[in-house]
């Protein structure tokens, strides 16, 4: 077995170092090659995915991701902006699916942004489709148009085998949870949702035990912030997953406590925490580590099939966050702060 270790930008190099310890301490003869990523790639290439980078993920069986991006990139060209690596990834691996959940831990709950009955003991799996849609849709740009004025434009595409694809991911991981899928769509005004709409339901004619719902984005976003566990599998396209996800993170307490992960049709994966490179703290060793540690436990799950390690780190997680240890961003009364690697030791000694 052989991961792909991007660190990247930002706090990235900290973070994955942290998962890396963890994921040598299970003892599972895994072997690790680092490689350059985003800005890290740029600089030292000229490239956000340098072709040595490339070469690196393509003799692995999983890729573990940091983060990548900084202020001093801004001004370059768009290609050569470090979000350019990660999408060409996505895109060179066809990861469609991308699976963000968005779990609540007991002792977490106060730090959420809603009221904790609200959120105590939520388990929310939000499924992104992840190479298709608006984002990568052509034609794309800028133009003059017939009346000489300049206007931009995107093309929110999608294919039946793209719907078809992500549609049954999300059904199949309903089947190991609560047997409920919520499809969100803008059906009311957009051709390409209506169709996404009539896809998904032909797809669940072959998952009678599935209860399916839909939802429009707009009541989503909102009935996230209402009533967030009345949801359990939630699967949407490219950039309603976006922003959804984004906003179910910070029910959570911390967008520094979830996961991520992009996987293909084959199993690999790309695993990262969704938080971004956090330029404003890199190299201080405050950075709260968690993420990208419980990325690491659904690298082992979902592309490595190693279950059973995949849960000692979760319990890991959970016995250091019940001993009240926090990094700042979930820090409270009454706990005890720590940084980066003293997190990182924690997690190791409850392993």
């Amino acid at each position: 077995m052989k991961i792909a270790v991007l660190p990247g930008d930002g706090i990235g190099p900290e973070i994955t170092a942290q998962a890396v310890r963890v994921i040598n301490a299970l003892g599972l003869g895994i072997t690790m090659e680092n490689a350059l990523v985003g800005g890290a790639g740029f600089d030292a290439a000229g490239d956000p995915l340098p072709q040595a980078t490339l070469d690196v993920c393509e003799r692995s069986d999983a890729i573990l991701f940091g983060a990548v991006g900084g202020p001093q990139y801004d001004a370059l060209p768009r290609a050569q902006r470090p979000e350019q690596g990660l999408l060409r990834l996505r895109k060179h691996f066809d990861l469609y699916a991308n699976l963000r959940p968005a779990l609540v831990y007991p002792e977490l709950a106060h730090a959420s942004s809603l009221r904790p009955e609200l959120v105590e003991n939520l388990d929310l799996l939000i499924i992104r489709e992840l190479t298709g849609d608006i984002y990568f849709g052509q034609p794309r740009g800028v133009r003059v148009n017939e009346a000489g004025e300049r206007e931009g434009f995107d093309t929110m595409r999608y294919t039946e085998p793209e719907i078809r694809r992500i549609a049954i991911t999300a059904f199949e991981a309903s089947r190991k949870r609560q047997r409920r899928v919520c499809s969100v769509d803008k059906a009311n005004v957009l051709e390409t949702t209506q169709f996404w709409r009539d896809v998904v339901i032909d797809v669940h004619k072959s998952y009678p035990d599935i209860e399916l719902t839909h939802m429009y984005v707009d009541n989503a976003a909102m009935q996230l912030v209402r009533n967030p566990k009345q949801f359990d599998v939630m699967v949407t396209g490219n950039m309603f997953g976006d922003i959804l996800s984004d906003e179910a993170s910070m029910l959570t307490g911390s967008i520094g406590m979830l996961p991520s992960a992009s996987i293909n049709a084959k199993g690999f994966g790309m695993y990262e925490p969704i938080h971004g490179s956090a330029p404003d703290i890199a190299g201080k060793g405050v950075a709260n580590p968690l993420a990208t540690i419980l990325s690491a436990a659904m690298l082992l799950r979902h592309s490595l099939n190693q279950e059973a390690a995949a849960k000692r780190i979760e319990a890991a997680v959970r016995k250091v966050l019940s001993q009240g240890l926090r990094t700042a961003d979930i820090t409270e009364a009454g706990c005890k702060q720590v940084g980066t690697v003293a997190m990182g030791d924690a997690v190791l000694a409850a392993l």
